[in-house]
């Protein structure tokens, strides 16, 4: 056993991540075809594999303990001149990810990560690529826009090669999501 990179997101689902994915290797960001889309809880984080199975049960009670809720993508930011970063904005869901990323990093549990930079929840889409490059970026996707109930979130690790690879889905423990409309009017959702 070794050391492992793990990192905890909720996917940005099709046909959405792809889309993304794509626009961001179009804007010669090379790190693009390596990550899924996604929203970070957890940062890219070195542990112990002999500690997988403690994260998992952790990741698992969060998930059970968490509810489903509507997110929404809307238009562009960036975190520049401070880091090399656009990314697209989340108009609806950024509250519940930040209590998310807090239940996912508590200092009781087995990952209690600091973060170099306060979380703000996002969907990078260029980073560290030609100032040129991100202000097209930034740009072309301002009038970007998506939505879906948000079901639960993934444990992945990064490979030798780079590459992000889900580990496992932890979908949380109610069964129903808010509509995108209002807090009032309730979708079902399905149990996965």
């Amino acid at each position: 056993m070794g050391i492992v990179t793990i990192g905890v997101s909720i996917a940005v689902p099709e046909p959405h991540g792809s889309l993304l994915q794509q626009r961001r290797a179009g804007f010669g960001d090379a790190a693009a075809l390596s990550i899924p889309t996604h929203i970070t809880l957890l940062p890219p984080t070195e542990v112990e594999e002999a500690d997988l199975a403690a994260i998992d049960a952790h990741l698992a009670e969060v998930a059970t303990a968490g509810r489903p809720f509507p997110m929404r993508l809307c238009g562009t930011g960036t975190f520049r001149p401070l880091s090399p970063v656009v990314y697209v904005r989340i108009e609806q869901g950024a509250e519940e990810c930040t209590e998310l990323q807090q239940r996912v990093r508590d200092a009781s549990g087995p990952v209690p990560r600091e973060l170099a930079f306060p979380y703000h929840p996002h969907v990078t889409v260029a980073h560290g690529i030609e100032e040129a490059a991100m202000d097209r970026a930034f740009e072309e996707l301002a009038g970007f826009e998506a939505a879906w109930p948000c079901a639960g979130f993934a444990l992945y690790e990064q490979g030798g090669d780079g590459v992000w690879r889900k580990l496992r889905d932890y979908p949380f423990g109610a069964n129903v999501v808010p509509s995108q409309s209002g807090p009032a009017e309730r979708d079902p959702i399905a149990s996965r």
